[in-house]
């Protein structure tokens, strides 16, 4: 006997030709052709699967659920003949309407994938072909087309993810009533597969949203370790991340991982600082994982689901330590179909000891022994085929997965309503149009119905339909039964929550939040959520909670002693109100009326020689001088403003001039009078008239210095931010540097030119020597101004105002003094000297 394997040759053509090809792949993996003499036979590989339940119909939907779980040994959940009866029950429905596919017959293919990737696959092969052991001759194509027009499963995303990459290039529909794996929306992959349940895109990221209402941002994460985990927890963590909440860990777990790996998973859990676990998982897994938990009486932690195991009353059943107490996730809204709970509860229907999985679905249901499947030691209670669910109360006849039930029914719905707009269906049915998966498929995916409850059924361009979810509370009872409370919903990209109690939420971050006045500052090496709060600097400040920056203050304003607020700084200046502005006043009005007096005094003696000697004009002009100087010295002192900075310091460098050119026209006076050979001569050199010009012309240099000043840069109001951090000072600012001191220099030229002049005439013979006491006037007046200069410079604010006030107050005074007093002494305690032979001595008398 010879053999030989059939290879594909020809290549695909267009999208449509895709079938045939895939058609052609399979047989060469499932067909091997004998040759023997001149007759060639198909032979099926492998013993043929059975399905656990069939019909015949006119068109066949095939079904994939797990009715056995590989790591048990026993049957005590009844999900996957809940998901069976699901479809039973709306294939029932539409073979009795009269409007959805009048006159077609709907058959079943129902196979049990027992929690196996592999024979998931397995199963998906044989509804895909022609599962029949064939003989035929050579002639005859070994190819068949498919079996079903549908698939209805699987329940987990891994197993749809490998029965959909199988059949994806036969394009046979699959629609998943529970895998929710973000990857199967990829229709490049899985270009067959659609569902009746949300991606967990939608599901990952409300879950994101929820852990950040509650302010949680230190959390920890436990997920499947497959496509259902993995993914899920991939898109969580993305959206986390965006939204500042961090993963203290994330671990992985699998019902069938040895106990050492879950071992580790405790460990990491007792010794984590995160109250706050999500777990990503199916109700399988988080079967196993609550078996541990209670172990270890881990109590202390919010919990935090998804959609696969929250809403499972057998996990809050066998939750006897209350770990799971307010626990809060995301699940199917919850829906009803009318007379699916009858349906399901009816199962008499399902008696049929020729089958051994509902022999032993009945035993399990009803915990009871049919004689012919035990010894009679090991029965308890003889099963008779008659009983009823009656009072029963188990996880069979909990109808709180009735949503997922509902997606089982969308999804039988969704298939006859595509078949029916193929076959172009009305009173009737046109039962020769030809059938191909991948019409069949595109009509899947363009239809929209509602269902006899109002709900509306579609699928987006990815195979999946509208994200809605329930928010779901697990709320304890006083029987220790645990309520699913629904507290809130979520629709695609809106959270919206809806507190219908209140819980006490735990607190699960990794550090406390910042306040006011603080920033936050990373800890080196740890994640985003771990950090320091560092309080801002002076003239920073921070109004909100977890700010990452502390902001300046604007200029004009400082921050509090708290960091949080900006207050506006306080104005400097000197004031009359403060004790040293009042002290200056005081010091100006007194020398104001001092000066004054002595004019008086000037004033009534003004016949007597002491007064009329060295020209008395002088002598006047010079006091009027004096009481201006003093004046100007109180334009210096209150708030700064445009006027009052102009006025202040023309009217300081004008008085003072006017002041030092009357001292200068005495002194020059008093040196041509007594040096001459002939006074008289010399008196009519510098007579009156040239002592007022001569007063008039200096003082009018200055007037012309100050009008060119003013009219290039005059000084102006300045506020001084730098001086101090928390104060504004307000001062005036020179405008023209050059003209400020070309100012005291000229007045600094007369002042110096006046001492020189009355150093020169100091020794002059007469009993009261006026040069004498000019020569001590002007020496504490250039020394007043030399001191000023170094002190006005280093003066800070309003000190440097005080300076200079104190230098004009005390060389006005300087003057006064040395000048004046003397004069007013003889005048006033010694009349007897008022005399022209006393003023002269003996030496004049020559």
């Amino acid at each position: 006997m010879q053999s030989s394997v059939l290879f594909l040759t020809d290549s695909m053509t267009s999208m449509h030709s895709w079938p045939q090809q895939g058609w052609t792949i399979l047989q060469v993996l499932l067909v091997v052709s004998f040759s023997q003499a001149d007759e060639q036979v198909c032979r099926q590989m492998g013993d043929p699967e059975n399905p656990q339940l069939s019909q015949d119909g006119n068109m066949v939907l095939g079904g994939i659920f797990s009715f056995y779980s590989s790591w048990k040994d026993r049957m005590d959940t009844y999900l996957g003949f809940q998901f069976a009866q699901a479809m039973l029950f709306a294939i029932e429905e539409i073979n009795n309407s009269t409007d959805l596919l009048p006159g077609v017959s709907l058959g079943y293919k129902i196979y049990d994938e027992c929690g196996s990737i592999a024979r998931s696959v397995r199963v998906a092969l044989a509804l895909a072909t022609d599962n029949t052991v064939v003989a035929a001759l050579s002639k005859t194509p070994c190819t068949r087309p498919s079996q079903v027009q549908a698939i209805i499963g699987e329940t987990s995303s891994s197993p749809c993810m490998a029965i959909a990459t199988v059949l994806g290039p036969f394009y046979i529909p699959m629609i998943s009533h529970f895998a929710t794996c973000a990857c199967l929306s990829d229709k490049t992959k899985y270009p067959s597969f659609l569902r009746t349940i949300p991606s967990d895109y939608y599901q990952s990221r409300a879950l994101a949203h929820l852990v950040k209402h509650f302010g949680w941002s230190w959390v920890g994460a436990i997920r499947n370790n497959d496509d259902y985990g993995n993914n899920g927890m991939a898109i969580f963590t993305e959206t986390a991340q965006q939204l500042g909440i961090c993963l203290e860990y994330s671990v992985s777990f699998f019902r069938t991982d040895p106990s050492d790996k879950i071992q580790e998973i405790i460990d990491i859990v007792k010794t984590s600082t995160s109250k706050v676990i999500v777990a990503f998982m199916s109700h399988m897994d988080m079967d196993v994982l609550i078996h541990v938990l209670s172990q270890h009486n881990l109590t202390e932690y919010q919990w935090i689901g998804s959609e696969g195991w929250i809403v499972d009353s057998q996990i809050a059943a066998m939750d006897i330590h209350h770990i799971l107490d307010g626990a809060i996730g995301l699940s199917i809204p919850k829906a009803h179909v009318n007379g699916l709970r009858e349906f399901m509860l009816d199962v008499k229907s399902l008696n049929s000891s020729n089958n051994g999985l509902f022999t032993e679905f009945w035993e399990a249901l009803f915990n009871c022994k049919f004689r012919q499947s035990a010894s009679s030691a090991d029965i308890q209670r003889e099963c008779t085929g008659d009983e009823d669910l009656t009072g029963v109360q188990n996880s069979y006849t909990d109808m709180s997965l009735m949503p997922i039930f509902n997606n089982v029914y969308k999804g039988v719905y969704a298939v006859a309503h595509a078949l029916h707009n193929i076959l172009k269906c009305n009173k009737t049915c046109n039962k020769a149009v030809p059938l191909d998966p991948f019409t069949i498929l595109q009509h899947i995916k363009n239809i929209y119905f509602k269902t006899k409850e109002g709900d509306e059924v579609y699928f987006d361009e990815n195979g999946d339909p509208a994200a809605k979810y329930d928010i779901i509370n697990w709320q304890p009872r006083e029987n220790g039964a645990v309520e699913f409370v629904t507290v809130g919903q979520y629709y695609t990209y809106i959270f919206f929550l809806i507190m219908l109690l209140f819980m006490q939420v735990p607190v699960s971050i990794c550090s406390e939040k910042c306040p006011p006045g603080t920033r936050k500052v990373l800890q080196k090496g740890r994640p985003v959520c771990c950090y320091d709060c560092i309080r801002c600097a002076e003239g920073e400040i921070s109004n909100i909670t977890d700010s990452v920056t502390c902001v300046r203050c604007l200029p004009e304003y400082w921050s509090n002693e708290r960091r949080d607020a900006c207050i506006k700084k306080e104005a400097v200046f000197l004031s009359y109100e403060e004790i040293m502005g009042a002290l200056l006043t005081a010091a100006s009005v007194f020398g104001t009326c001092t000066t004054a007096g002595v004019a008086l005094i000037f004033f009534k003696h003004r016949k007597t020689p002491i007064v009329r000697a060295n020209n008395s004009e002088l002598s006047f002009l010079l006091l009027f001088s004096l009481i201006l100087c003093f004046l100007c010295s109180l334009t210096f002192i209150g708030q700064p403003s445009e006027w009052s900075c102009m006025l202040r310091h023309v009217a300081f460098g004008i008085t003072f001039v006017l002041c030092i050119s009357c001292v200068l026209g005495k002194t020059i006076l008093v040196l041509m009078a007594f040096r001459a050979t002939r006074p008289d001569s010399n008196m009519k050199l510098f007579g009156h008239t040239q002592q007022r010009l001569c007063v008039l012309g200096f003082t009018l240099i200055q007037v012309i210095i100050c009008i060119i000043w003013l009219t290039i840069s005059p000084p102006f109001p300045f506020k001084n931010f730098k001086e101090f951090k928390d104060k504004i000072i307000l001062e005036c600012a020179l405008g023209s540097a050059v003209g400020y001191w070309a100012v005291l220099g000229y007045i600094g030229i007369l002042a110096i030119l006046c001492f020189i002049f009355a150093f020169l005439a100091r020794k002059l013979p007469d009993n009261f020597n006026e040069a004498k006491f000019i020569t001590f006037s002007m020496l504490i007046f250039c020394a007043v101004w030399i001191t000023f200069i170094p002190a006005y410079v280093s003066s800070p604010g309003k000190f440097s105002v005080a300076v200079e006030i104190f230098a004009i107050l005390a060389s006005s005074f300087g003057l006064l003094i040395c000048i004046f007093i003397p004069k007013c002494y003889i005048i006033l305690m010694k009349p007897e000297k008022n005399t022209k032979k006393n003023m002269m001595g003996k030496k004049a008398s020559h």
